[in-house]
């Protein structure tokens, strides 16, 4: 199956039409100006005055625009808020920013670590600031980039209503600490106080959720299929909360993580407790355009 799945002709009650729903949203999302695939540079910001514009000598060096865009001050102590500085005569806009505090000292911009983060533009050119374990990095992103790189679409699995799994949630008791690793090679401890059990072919097979919320559980999982049909880092799921100790694991909804569509992505993966035993042809496969 390619790209996103033809509009539904049944009921949008029905599963597949709900499932063909969430493709179209899902297609969408990764097409839109602010696609991870628009993602061109990543940068870890030092203590102090960091440069940006097209200037090669800079801390964020741009593709293109003024040789100097503006500066970034963060003193290190605050891994929430810095400094954006425009350079005279900048074209650069801020959303989401406040100030100045200060007379002269610029607009203080919100990272990631709260919520959505403040954000300067320039033309097409777009950045944030995200906040990872006590460092900073811009994110950089071209908000044009279809006109370079057209969005193909997507590949799925047949839809299966078989892979709406009915689990069970065990409570965990005590709350496991589970280390999650990351893409920047760093350990993430977050503890989980329950686990999905189900079973297939026979065999038990259990999943630990890395978020749980009101709004539903965050699952990172890695199958059998890894690397042949579905990104080989492994895949993202979400389910509703528990309800009566069981929770619906829909790995037709099996999403690729951000980090198989740009090398500028910070995702986790898969801790061991996550790899499954067991190939689940279902879901997102692995994106054609992976870079």
């Amino acid at each position: 199956m390619s790209a996103t799945p033809p509009a539904a002709s049944a009921s949008p009650a029905t599963p597949l039409a709900r499932w063909q729903h969430w493709c179209a949203r899902r297609h969408a999302e990764l097409a839109s100006p602010d696609s991870w695939l628009g993602l061109i540079g990543l940068t870890w910001l030092e203590p102090g005055r960091n440069r940006v514009g097209s200037a090669a000598d800079g801390t964020v060096v741009l593709p293109d625009g003024p040789a100097h865009l503006g500066d970034l001050l963060w003193d290190g102590s605050d891994g929430e808020h810095l400094v954006w500085q425009a350079a005279p005569g900048s074209p650069a806009v801020v959303e989401g920013g406040e100030g100045p505090a200060i007379e002269g000292a610029g607009i203080t911009l919100a990272t990631d670590a709260r919520g959505t983060p403040s954000t300067v533009t320039a033309g097409d050119l777009h950045f944030f600031v995200i906040a990872r374990d006590g460092r900073l990095a811009v994110r950089l992103r071209d908000r044009a980039w279809q006109r370079h790189h057209p969005f193909a679409g997507l590949d799925y699995f047949a839809f299966d209503p078989a892979w709406q799994v009915d689990a069970a949630w065990e409570r965990l008791d005590p709350p496991q600490i589970l280390e999650v690793p990351t893409v920047t090679g760093e350990l993430k401890a977050v503890q989980v106080s329950g686990q999905a059990v189900f079973e297939r072919d026979g065999q038990r097979n259990a999943l630990l959720p890395m978020e749980e919320g009101e709004d539903g559980y965050f699952f990172v999982f890695r199958d059998l299929g890894a690397g042949r049909d579905t990104y080989g880092a492994g895949r993202f799921l979400h389910a509703a909360p528990p309800r009566e100790g069981r929770l619906v694991l829909d790995f037709n909804r099996a999403y690729n993580p951000p980090c198989a569509f740009t090398p500028f992505a910070t995702c986790p993966l898969p801790p061991p407790e996550n790899w499954l035993k067991i190939a689940i042809p279902a879901g997102e496969k692995k994106y054609a355009g992976h870079y």
